[in-house]
């Protein structure tokens, strides 16, 4: 009997230790996972950031396309190899370009804080039998990295001068003239007020670079070969002084911008600074936008139209994604247009001034959709530039038959197909003319050329999905 008991107390010990020891092994329960959350305070898209209370959205576009005529976007050839149609230049060029978008906004007690980034890598092939296009190699573009608190927004981003539609009113060419255009931002400073029903007020300061200022000319112009001029700018001093007044309603929008900008000018002898520089001048720029949507031709069909006038700052006038020439030399036939673009002339005899150059411009596009997959868009632009007297002796030198002013114009149309969701295909081709005043021949690269007006077709084709 006592056998018994001690083999039935010892198998319940070993079952209990079995079971103490399984016990033991057991995994403790896993601490509930934070998953992502969908933000709802900004629109669609945002996400808050697991621990924190920011809300993010990340998108952007991938592109890829083919400009005939030009360079990338649509550049029609102003200048150069292109504008001469030698055959060091490509007739066409692709690009391929990735862009991200980081937004992110918090929620603070002095009101929302927010950083936006736009940037990506492209990689376009050369305008020459030349250029750089290694397999695999590429370029960083970045065209925003700012941060908004409390109605101040710094770092690289729109002016407080720039229109909406930003220099792209209805069409995808990248040089369309005739107003201000900060595609690829400015690093900047600016202030906006907001005071309801639409209406608004910015002010800021842009610091001078390739997006409001072209160059300044020293000196005499060579007509002859139509190369851009050394540039005589001096270091800038001041930053450009800008700002709008806008009213933005369900029937469109109105706006009205200004800007300041300072013109500085070199020594008269570079290798000799005792020689002294002109002194510095201050130009200006000013210009008038209407949007009107609504329109009786189909939903969501607008116009949209400026006009700028400007003395010293011809960027305004001559908006470029990229940097305005210094000049523009065009070939077609035996017709050759020359003619310098400079904000400022001052001539090297000691004691001469800064001459500020004149310009206005006008700019527009109808966009109509046909259908929820198809719509085009008809856009563009006339400009002047004017030298004064002073100026034009002074380009012109002992010349008696030149005249550098002229007129710009550029007519254009593009078509867009959707046919899913955020995927666009794309054509457009545009017509560039150039009115200039130079009387007389030359010879240029050996062979004879008349002075006259030209006539530059280019056109593009991009394919392009949103995220």
């Amino acid at each position: 009997m006592s056998k018994i008991k001690s083999l039935v107390l010892g198998s319940a010990a070993a079952i209990v230790a079995i079971g103490g020891a399984q016990a033991a092994d057991l995994p403790v329960k896993a601490k509930a996972v934070e998953y992502v959350k969908v933000c709802s305070l900004y629109g669609a898209g945002f996400y808050y950031i697991p621990g924190t209370d920011t809300c993010i959205r990340i998108g952007g576009y991938l592109r890829a396309e083919v400009t005939f005529g030009g360079a990338p976007s649509d550049a029609v050839y102003m200048n150069g190899d292109g504008g001469l149609r030698l055959r060091s230049a490509g007739q066409y060029q692709s690009r391929a370009r990735i862009m991200m978008n980081v937004d992110t906004r918090t929620a603070t007690e002095y009101g929302v804080v927010r950083t936006f980034g736009a940037f990506g890598p492209q990689f376009t092939t050369g305008s020459a039998v030349d250029a750089t296009d290694t397999q695999g190699n590429g370029g960083m573009r970045v065209e925003a990295a700012f941060v908004q608190f409390a109605g101040f927004t710094f770092g690289r981003s729109a002016s407080a001068y720039a229109l909406p539609w930003n220099g792209a009113p209805g069409n995808l060419n990248s040089i369309l003239m005739g107003g201000p255009n900060y595609d690829a931002g400015v690093n900047n400073i600016q202030y906006t007020w907001q005071f309801g029903n639409g209406v608004s007020a910015s002010v800021g300061v842009d610091q001078q670079e390739q997006a409001n200022r072209i160059g300044v000319l020293a000196g005499t112009y060579n007509f002859a070969t139509g190369a851009a001029y050394t540039n005589s700018y001096a270091a800038p001093t001041a930053p450009d002084v800008v700002g709008n007044i806008r009213l933005d309603q369900a029937w469109g929008l109105l706006q009205f911008s200004a800007a300041a900008h300072e013109v500085t000018g070199v020594y008269y002898t570079p290798a000799t600074v005792t020689n002294g520089h002109p002194g510095d001048k201050w130009g200006f720029a000013v210009t008038g936008a209407l949007q009107i949507k609504n329109l009786p031709t189909g939903p969501g069909d607008d116009i949209k139209i400026s006009g700028t006038y400007t003395e010293g700052a011809l960027r305004y006038v001559l908006g470029n994604s990229g940097a305005t020439p210094r000049s523009f030399a065009v070939l077609d036939g035996a017709s050759f247009a020359s003619v310098p673009l400079a904000d400022g002339v001052f001539a090297t005899a000691l004691g001469s001034s800064i001459e500020l150059t004149k310009a206005y411009g006008f700019n527009g596009a109808f966009n109509h959709n046909w259908n929820a997959h198809w719509s085009s868009s008809v856009f563009g632009s006339w400009s002047h530039v004017d030298y004064n007297g002073t100026a034009t002796a002074t380009i012109c030198g002992a010349t008696p038959t030149c005249n550098p002013d002229f007129n710009v114009s550029q007519l254009g149309l593009n078509t867009t197909w959707k046919p899913v969701k955020n995927l666009a295909l794309i054509a457009e081709a545009t017509w560039t003319h150039i009115d200039q005043n130079m009387v007389g021949a030359t010879a240029l690269q050996g062979r004879p050329v008349t002075y006259g007006d030209t006539d530059r077709y280019s056109g593009i084709f991009r394919v392009q999905r949103n995220f």
